[in-house]
């Protein structure tokens, strides 16, 4: 399906931002490639996974690798990625939010909708594979490899690969997600280098994350209500919308808990 150069000019000027011309692409080929192409994911959650298990066993007897410089600028490099996203993705999320009924507009309704937006999305989902790339780090330096690590990895990918192949309009608000990493990445850069960092820093972090999370849950209740009480029609998918609610549900929950383990007074005396 190609679009005409009117609908193209629709989707590249708006109120909020305009797309430079390597951001307009065939949205429609793109969708329908990730809905043909599932198995790939599924091999790449799989290899992941193996991984994961056979890395650290085979890391088991050997020393740790430093890796000090490579982990520095591959932090900084998906931070400046997340703060490019933000930039060009975050203000259609916005501008339909600051409309009146703008939660319905942001989670439920496809149109204004703009090329940048579009691209930058289908950008996230892409990063999402590249950043399983962070647990090759944490298994290379030998580092404690917790359960939210590789659940929070594997199962964001999953839901960003779906949401896209049903082209979600609530995926709007992965350009939060970004934004959340913009600030972490950069965290994580430092630390990688030995500076070091207020512990009130890495709290605000986490507390930034479980936020965001519960804000995912709040959003997704609104949506049952809005289908249920009100009757009004959502763009949503089954598939995207109960596999989302699950993951955000469960790493919040992992959230929580690793905010008690980490910086609850009882709790840090145990863990030392």
């Amino acid at each position: 399906m190609e679009y005409s150069e009117e609908a193209k000019q629709v989707q590249k000027v708006s109120e909020y931002v305009v797309a430079y011309d390597f951001e307009v692409h065939d949205i429609i080929g793109t969708i329908t490639w990730f809905r043909d192409c599932r198995t790939i994911l599924y091999a790449i959650i799989g290899l992941y996974l193996f991984g994961v298990y056979f890395g650290e066993k085979w890391m088991k007897n050997k020393p740790a690798f430093k890796l000090t410089l490579p982990l520095f600028f591959w932090n900084s490099g998906l931070a400046l990625f997340s703060i490019v996203c933000t930039l060009r993705g975050i203000p259609e999320f916005l501008f339909l939010l600051s409309k009146p009924d703008g939660f319905y507009l942001v989670a439920c309704v496809g149109t204004p909708h703009n090329f940048a937006t579009s691209f930058w999305g289908l950008m996230i989902v892409v990063s999402k594979i590249v950043e399983l790339g962070d647990t090759v780090f944490i298994i290379l330096r030998k580092q404690k490899l917790i359960a939210l690590h590789w659940f929070h990895h594997a199962a964001v990918l999953i839901i960003c690969w779906i949401g896209y192949e049903y082209y979600e309009t609530a995926g709007r608000a992965l350009f939060v997600n970004t934004f959340v990493h913009s600030f972490m990445y950069f965290y994580y850069a430092f630390k990688a280098l030995g500076i070091k960092i207020p512990k009130s820093v890495s709290q605000a972090l986490t507390t930034l994350q479980i936020v965001q999370l519960a804000a995912g849950v709040f959003g997704a209740i609104y949506i049952l209500y809005l289908l249920v009480v009100q009757g009004r029609p959502c763009r949503m998918h089954f598939e995207t919308f109960s596999l989302g609610v699950s993951v955000v549900a469960i790493c919040l929950v992992l959230f929580i808990r690793f905010y008690k383990q980490s910086y609850s007074s009882s709790d840090k005396k145990k863990n030392k």
